[in-house]
């Protein structure tokens, strides 16, 4: 039910909130002759009724059935659901209610009989278009497939690259391994050359060297502390 009420809204049919909305635009393009954006909104008015208000109402409520067995949604979503459902009929009805809250004064009455008709014959029009097109086959037939929406980042290109990021991690692994170890060995060599059994640091030092280093350390120290 929630569903046949926004699919009319979004259509623009009588007595719901697009049809006193979506005529409002229609009719300021025009009196503003930008012709070309309204014959575009003309015709985008033709397929969102196609699309929203056709499509998605026959395919899911009375096309053939597909085995799916969905569960009611939670109530915290129906109470959403029904306000808005309630608002886009509230407006439909009660357009001046809109219009008093709208920035600037707003003269117009969507219901006159030829406002009423041309949007009649739109809808009709698009419905019949619609049904020619199913019942002569021309309409593209359904297929077996999931509608992806955000799930397609987790379906289809995370599989798809976490190959390459795991290749590329492991790359990456060994060139630091690489680079590490060249570095230890670099490092080795150097504490080699110095602690090694013919480095600097490794040879025995004469005890007046020693001496010595040991009074100059000294000194320092008392001039440290007397400073």
């Amino acid at each position: 039910m929630f569903c046949i009420v926004g699919a009319a809204s979004i259509s623009a049919f009588p007595l719901f909130s697009a049809f006193v909305t979506k005529s409002l635009i229609l009719e300021a393009a025009a009196r503003g002759g930008h012709w070309i954006p309204f014959l575009f909104l003309l015709f985008a008015s033709a397929g969102v009724f196609h699309h929203a208000g056709i499509k998605i109402p026959y395919f899911a409520f009375f096309a053939h059935d597909s085995g799916i067995r969905c569960q009611e949604a939670p109530n915290n979503m129906l109470i959403a659901m029904g306000i808005a459902a309630a608002l886009c009929i509230g407006i439909g009805v009660f357009p001046d209610a809109l219009y008093a809250i709208l920035p600037y004064p707003v003269d117009f009455d969507p219901y006159t009989t030829t406002h009423i008709i041309t949007q009649l014959q739109l809808l009709a029009w698009s419905a019949l278009a619609f049904s020619v097109l199913v019942r002569t086959g021309i309409y593209p037939p359904e297929l077996r497939s999931v509608n992806l929406d955000f799930d397609w980042f987790y379906r289809r290109l995370l599989p798809a690259a976490s190959p390459r990021i795991w290749a590329a991690a492991l790359r990456g692994w060994e060139i630091f391994n690489a680079g590490a170890e060249r570095r230890v060995e670099r490092l080795i060599a150097a504490l080699s050359r110095h602690h090694g059994p013919h480095g600097l640091l490794a040879a025995t030092w004469p005890s007046g060297s020693m001496a010595l280093w040991a009074v100059l350390l000294l000194g320092v120290c008392l001039v440290f502390y007397y400073v």
